[in-house]
């Protein structure tokens, strides 16, 4: 009698397992099944932040709009219009957030990005608040979700911010928990993205705590921020930037590696470093999302996020990242593998002075004669060894190497 009562228990016991463990199952499906669909490459658009932080509006979005239509980044693949922090007004007694009163209406304003042919992005956190003190998820996130939706949202960035202290306070100090705590979090927010039904790219920014580029997919992350915030310098671009080396089998097809938004054209760096900054981003196989004024681009600022060469690197098919082969003191060289067989190699100089660089095909793992393509400065050459250049203070060569084609008329450099 009691063995049968204890093997009832155990069956039923038994049949709880399986079920918990078939339901983390289909979380796992779900999230591999939303990734699959979202960001096969790494997602390009504008964003907000960088440029003009608060002070944003209806009338400032909707412009910024029109220029990316107007400027041809629209049809060079940037397409998400996302809304920073400096939305959010408050949120009432049911529970629902309202915007400020800079945004009368929303979901007419996401109808107008989509009337361009683009696509509409918003921004909350797990937190109580943002880093900047407005409404955030904390208690709410089924319910953002939904309004998401319901404005027609395509992109979600999800800020930790105010949710560093709810960390703390649950888990009483222990890290471990402290980061289990953060991983639901984000893992609530995407099960809330799903039940909605409308597909969202999910931004989970949470400065690389914990090593997330290991568990970002399996809580429904499509990008990871790596790092604390870029500024408009080198140095911090720089930093930044370099830190993506060994990161690279992390990322693929819906799930990137996100060093942060671009601060190219906001006038705190050189043409160089511009370049260099554009260049690590595409070779890393990192999101593209200007963080600049849209209607007031200089030539030089057009010239870099609208070539199509280096777009082409980000975007590649293939959809394997690159990294870094070598670092000689400030010198440094990067290589892609692309489609059809090709490779990206970027040379940079971290350096105050201009060095000469060498391409080494056999380092670089490329077996016999090289066609390459200068993408900053578009000429086109051949390499059956080596290849040695200058490249300029905090600049950048960026090449595409192919296969020689019969026929050719490129220089040829021994």
């Amino acid at each position: 009698m009691h063995s049968t009562q204890r093997g009832i228990r155990c069956s039923r016991a038994a049949r709880t397992l399986g079920a918990v463990a078939l339901m983390l199952w289909l979380t796992g499906i779900s999230a591999r099944a939303q990734q699959a669909g979202l960001a096969p490459t790494p997602p390009m658009g504008w964003s907000t932040w960088n440029h003009f932080k608060h002070d944003i509006s209806d009338a400032l979005v909707r412009q910024q709009a029109d220029a990316l239509v107007a400027s041809g980044m629209r049809d060079a693949g940037y397409v998400y219009v996302n809304i920073d922090g400096g939305w959010e007004g408050y949120r009432d007694a049911q529970g629902v957030l309202h915007p400020n009163k800079n945004f009368p209406d929303m979901k007419a304003l996401g109808d107008y990005i989509h009337s361009k042919g683009l696509k509409f992005g918003m921004y909350t956190g797990p937190g109580p608040q943002t880093c900047a003190g407005a409404p955030a998820s904390y208690g709410h996130v089924a319910q953002d979700a939904k309004m998401f939706a319901s404005w027609g949202v395509d992109y979600v960035k999800y800020d930790l911010c105010s949710f560093r202290k709810i960390m703390q306070q649950q888990s009483g100090g222990n890290q471990a928990r402290a980061d289990q705590i953060m991983r639901d979090a984000y893992a609530q927010m995407h099960q809330a993205i799903l039940a909605t039904g409308r597909p969202m790219v999910f931004s989970m920014c949470q400065y690389g705590w914990a090593k997330v580029w290991k568990w970002g997919p399996s809580v429904g992350g499509n990008l990871w921020r790596t790092t604390g915030d870029i500024s408009d310098s080198y140095a911090r671009m720089s930093s930044i930037g370099f830190r993506q080396a060994g990161l690279a089998r992390y990322a693929g097809p819906g799930h990137w590696n996100d060093p942060d938004i671009l601060e190219v054209g906001n006038g705190g760096m050189t043409l160089d470093e511009q370049r260099t900054h554009f260049s690590l981003w595409a070779i890393a196989a990192a999101p593209l999302i200007a963080g600049n004024d849209v209607v007031h681009m200089t030539p030089e600022t057009r010239g870099i996020l609208l070539n199509k060469a280096v777009i082409a690197i980000d975007q590649d098919p293939l959809e394997r990242a690159g990294d870094r082969v070598s670092a000689e003191g400030p010198l440094e060289v990067w290589k892609r593998p692309l489609v059809h067989g090709d490779m990206a190699v970027a040379l940079f100089n971290r350096s105050d002075a201009p060095q000469f660089m060498t391409v080494d095909l056999a380092r670089l793992g490329w077996h016999g004669a090289a066609q390459a393509k200068d993408l900053w400065n578009p000429h086109t050459f051949s390499i059956a060894q080596t290849y040695t250049t200058v490249v300029p203070v905090h600049g950048v060569v960026l090449l595409r190497l192919s296969r020689p084609t019969t026929g050719s008329n490129a220089a040829t450099i021994e």
